[in-house]
């Protein structure tokens, strides 16, 4: 039996799905997107108001270029995101515009990374202006490069405007980043794009010691595998979120209960990898509402890594989609 607040999440999870994928179904090929979406709103503590939503979504796509990606589903995500996190999503729209327009500026190539990348840039407030949280951003992402030519992509965009936000140099940043990457690797975590993830995400938190949070990571991973989970390289983001709470352990039965829940329930149950992602997240939101981790610098670190992870999670929709956009085209 799950807990009676993280069963009434599922329910609004499941309620929203049902609700997008009815309205939507002709204009996203992807129904991934839809949790994603739904997901975002339950996390956030939001209803979601399917006409407002919908109108917001056509105005995003009627202010956009011909050639924008912002023209495809992907305004969806961008309208889920701002009406869930601004009181005036439509004026909030033109702010996160001139945001993408600066990291292309910058240097990014323009596409669905960038904009997921824009959007974290805007709800991360900082003492930073624009300019120069761009500037560190694309010094942070040359870094990621330089140590890891071939697992660096678009996809790490959001991550290095998150990490922008810390203050150590980007020399210590990198020998941090490669620290949490060796040493996870040394115990039994797949090198490779995800581990590079994780090692990114481990890197946004300050109030842990590094072979602390390795420490940490190694026995949430352990103890998701004694539970009966499924952990491969693509949940390695979530076991970085898990691996910040006290006693991340206790809450590995609840996700497990959430994600065979989400399996066993016919609209998800081909969508398994997923659903391991979005069962901690629901868990993770209703841990966020105690008030002694509000009060804690934590609750910064936490709301941001949550971000690199919804980003992540949107990148494995967003790759996905393209693939099957190609092969149908």
């Amino acid at each position: 039996m799950l807990p009676e607040t993280i069963q009434q999440k599922v329910d609004q999870y499941r309620g929203f799905y049902i609700s997008l994928k009815n309205e939507l179904k002709w204009k996203v090929a992807d129904p991934k997107q839809f949790m994603a979406i739904a997901s975002m709103y339950v996390v956030k503590g939001k209803s979601l108001q399917l006409q407002p939503y919908i109108e917001l979504s056509d105005y995003i796509k009627n202010q956009v270029g011909m050639f924008s990606t912002l023209k495809s589903s992907q305004r969806f995500t961008i309208a889920a995101m701002l009406d869930t996190c601004y009181e005036n999503p439509k004026e909030t729209f033109h702010v996160f515009l001139d945001v993408y327009d600066q990291l292309v500026q910058g240097g990014f190539t323009r596409g669905a990374f960038t904009y997921i990348a824009a959007s974290a840039m805007l709800s991360n407030e900082s003492s930073r202006s624009h300019k120069e949280t761009v500037r560190r951003s694309v010094e942070i992402y040359q870094g990621m490069k330089k140590k890891h030519l071939f697992l660096t992509s678009s996809g790490d965009v959001p991550l290095a405007v998150l990490l922008a936000e810390t203050s150590e140099s980007v020399d210590d940043l990198m020998h941090e980043i490669e620290h949490f990457y060796t040493t996870l690797g040394q115990h039994g975590f797949k090198k490779g794009n995800d581990l590079q993830f994780l090692s990114h995400i481990l890197a946004i938190d300050k109030n842990l010691h590094a072979d602390t949070l390795i420490e940490i990571c190694v026995s949430v991973k352990e103890a998701c595998e004694s539970a009966g989970i499924k952990v491969k390289a693509m949940h390695y983001p979530v076991i970085g979120l898990l691996a910040l709470f006290e006693k991340p352990e206790t809450e590995i039965e609840t996700i497990h209960e959430v994600v065979k829940q989400l399996n066993a329930d016919k609209l998800f149950k081909w969508q398994k990898d997923i659903n391991v992602m979005l069962a901690v997240n629901l868990v993770i939101s209703e841990k966020l509402k105690d008030s002694r981790l509000v009060e804690t610098g934590i609750y910064t670190t936490i709301e941001t890594i949550i971000q690199a992870q919804q980003a992540a999670m949107l990148a494995v929709i967003a790759s996905t989609s393209a693939v099957a956009t190609t092969t149908t085209t």
